[in-house]
């Protein structure tokens, strides 16, 4: 991450051959930048977890049942024991439709992304020449500057000429350093709203299919399971049917009811 910000070092009064106003706005420019950085490492990093937890939701309710089918409770109700195996096995197919998803979401977001982070270091570095090379322009016209006020005797004159083709060299190196900051930078944070749009948009779309195919299948999984029962019931009838069946184990002798 670019930690570092050579504007903030420009305290001193020294002059300067670049206006305080030209360094402002690009500073503007870098710590756009900088804050871009920080929010797209933040946001693959985030979505790299989501990513794994995704596959983690599965793993669990996967041994949910697997716990329950090897309980003596299943062994015993054999009714019940096929609705955990039927909720087991519609487990199987939601795990495929998750791969779907995480392998759309590897693709179309965290790819794109990692790739966009890749650039970060390449602009670190040319901030950093261009600060260099700024260093070495002030310091060549302050050279220029010094001989143009000593007398002008012939190793002077020598010196002053050397001193000139250094500052007009170190001018043009720092005008290809700056030119390129100021022209990319803007562009950079402009674009990065096209660039992520079709990863968004990839996103949602996925997600919408899970969910849809999540959905779908819980809710035969639903009927089958309610078919299966010895009588179809409401929500709210079931919801009665287990506060009966809590209240009949608490009035057992063996319950301490505090």
């Amino acid at each position: 991450m670019m930690s570092w910000n050579p504007f903030s070092r420009h305290t001193a009064p020294k002059k300067n051959v670049v206006s305080r106003t030209a360094e402002r706005e690009l500073e503007k420019e870098v710590k756009k930048v900088e804050r871009l950085e920080e929010t797209s490492r933040k946001l693959y990093k985030d979505t790299k977890r989501w990513v794994e937890s995704n596959q983690g939701v599965i793993a669990s309710e996967h041994k949910i049942t697997q716990n329950l089918l090897s309980s003596q409770l299943c062994q015993m109700e054999p009714q019940l024991g096929a609705q955990i195996t039927d909720w087991d096995r519609s487990l199987d197919k939601q795990e495929l439709y998750m791969k779907e998803l995480n392998t759309t979401v590897q693709r179309a977001v965290l790819e794109p992304m990692k790739k966009f982070n890749s650039i970060f270091p390449s602009i670190q570095t040319a901030v950093k020449k261009r600060e260099q090379s700024l260093q070495e322009y002030n310091k060549c016209q302050s050279k220029v500057e010094k001989y143009q006020g000593r007398d002008r005797t012939g190793q002077n004159v020598i010196k002053m000429e050397s001193s000139r083709k250094s500052l007009q060299s170190a001018k043009d190196e720092f005008e290809t350093q700056n030119s390129a900051l100021t022209e990319d930078l803007p562009k950079m944070i402009d674009g990065r709203v096209d660039y992520f749009q079709p990863s968004l948009e990839a996103l949602i779309k996925s997600q919408v299919t899970y969910n849809s195919e999540i959905y779908r299948m819980c809710t035969e999984l639903s009927d089958q399971l309610s078919s299966q029962g010895s009588e179809k019931c409401t929500r709210e009838n079931r919801a009665s049917k287990i506060q009966q069946s809590l209240d009949s184990i608490k009035a057992l002798s063996i319950t301490l009811d505090e």
